[in-house]
């Protein structure tokens, strides 16, 4: 009869020796799947909510472009212009499309494909009226270094249904008043990705 109750007593504390370890097991696995499952949320808002922006540098201006405010399938383009040289402004968007007695090109945004404009753009700077050389009547301008232009667009298709691509057409001229002007850039196209949930770039 000892031995039995031996025997009895060591199967018992085998069992109670692994029982605790499953369930450690159990539990860390738990732990990993939930952790995993908060990081992907995470992941997916910040991807959602992360601004898409792009650059390039060409003749003279540096653009910086954005999207901002994107919700359904509406947002906005803010395309910022900034000379790489100090003293040299950009032109107004009222500029005639071949300038003034053929000088300057005026500041545009404008897009293609998948998008379409959604109101008129704005401007972040006052447009000054300056006499240039060789150039009889006063020219629109916008005043030395940065300026920013922002144009409302929504994705095509009934509720933004539209997916694919679109263009955002970039044309500028950056002068200074005693150097020159450099070599217009004119619709520059910039690729865009474009469904009714998301904007953004390659």
């Amino acid at each position: 009869m000892a031995r039995t109750t031996t025997r009895t007593r060591t199967s018992t504390r085998t069992r109670a020796a692994f029982a605790p370890r499953g369930g450690r097991l159990a539990g860390a696995a738990l732990a990993l799947f939930v952790t995993a499952g908060l990081t992907s949320c995470s992941a997916a808002k910040a991807e959602q909510s992360a601004p898409a922006v792009t650059r390039f540098t060409q003749n003279g201006v540096t653009v910086t472009l954005a999207v901002a405010g994107w919700k359904d399938d509406k947002g906005s383009l803010k395309a910022t212009f900034t000379p790489t040289e100090a003293g040299y402004h950009l032109y107004s968007t009222d500029l005639p499309a071949d300038g003034v007695e053929g000088v300057g090109r005026p500041t545009s945004v404008t897009v293609a494909g998948g998008l379409s404009a959604d109101g008129p753009a704005s401007v972040d700077a006052e447009v000054l009226r300056i006499n240039l050389p060789g150039v009889e009547s006063k020219v629109p301008v916008y005043p030395d270094g940065p300026v920013t232009l922002t144009l409302p667009v929504r994705a095509e298709g009934e509720g933004g249904a539209s997916t694919g691509t679109a263009k955002a057409l970039i044309s500028y001229a950056s002068c200074n008043a005693e150097e020159g002007c450099n070599i217009p850039v004119l619709d520059r196209p910039v690729i865009l990705n474009v469904t009714g949930k998301t904007l953004t770039f390659p």
